[in-house]
């Protein structure tokens, strides 16, 4: 009985740090979405910093290298930086993302834009909810999955060429049926690679930026293929 108490007590410990850690990843993701969305409506709605920003060719470009170069290092190096480096860098990346999506305000209205967040958000919780309670290992998805987001990336290239329409909406409807897998996928190995004691501590925190970062990839990338079906163009 005494076994028994200590091993239903130490699973009990495991899971709450779980739920601990996986509260701090939320809640950097929010802080980057945030950021996001404040950086965008601000932009969208200031004309005169809208129109130097995106009246210049050249300066999309930049914000789109900058923000893929941001990107790649944080993912690749952020166990290697210092806490204040990784949150600059998140929050850097958050809010250069903002600027290149306030050209989102000019495209389609707020109202779908709004529209389509929430139903963002209400897919995006589901998916990331199943992926913290199920038991069933999701593993396997991760080959499909990346090959999945592969071949999107190789087929919106293609597509920048030939312009098809067909293409553009297979692109879009798979685009969304991978997101909402990697959301699942990313938020159980996210919760899977806490590192058990380690909580309150720098690596723990750095843990939780780099699973931020993971999920507000999904999400954002999840929302612009839902707004290509849901959006109102102006």
């Amino acid at each position: 009985m005494e076994r028994e108490y200590i091993r239903h007590s130490s699973v009990d410990a495991v899971a709450a740090e779980q739920q601990r850690f996986m509260v701090r990843v939320y809640n950097w993701m929010g802080a980057g979405l945030g950021i996001t969305g404040v950086m965008a409506f601000y932009i969208a709605n200031t004309p005169t910093i809208f129109n130097i920003l995106m009246g210049n060719p050249i300066l999309p470009i930049v914000l789109i290298v900058a923000q893929i170069g941001l990107v790649f290092w944080l993912a690749s190096r952020v166990m290697q930086m210092s806490v204040s480096q990784a949150t600059g860098v998140f929050l850097l990346y958050a809010g250069l993302t903002g600027i290149t999506f306030s050209t989102l305000f000019v495209v389609y209205t707020a109202a779908s834009i709004t529209s389509t967040f929430l139903v963002t958000a209400g897919t995006f919780s589901a998916m990331s909810f199943y992926g913290y309670t199920t038991k069933k290992d999701l593993t396997s998805w991760g080959s499909f999955l990346f090959m999945g987001l592969i071949g999107l990336i190789i087929a919106s290239l293609v597509n920048m060429f030939m312009q098809s329409p067909m293409l553009h909406w297979i692109i879009t409807y798979a685009g969304v049926l991978i997101f909402v897998g990697l959301t699942a996928y990313d938020t159980q190995k996210i919760k899977e690679m806490n590192i058990l004691g380690n909580e309150g501590t720098d690596e723990d925190t750095k843990e939780a930026i780099r699973g931020a970062l993971t999920l507000y990839l999904d999400f954002i990338n999840l929302f612009l293929m839902l707004l290509r079906i849901m959006g109102d163009r102006r």
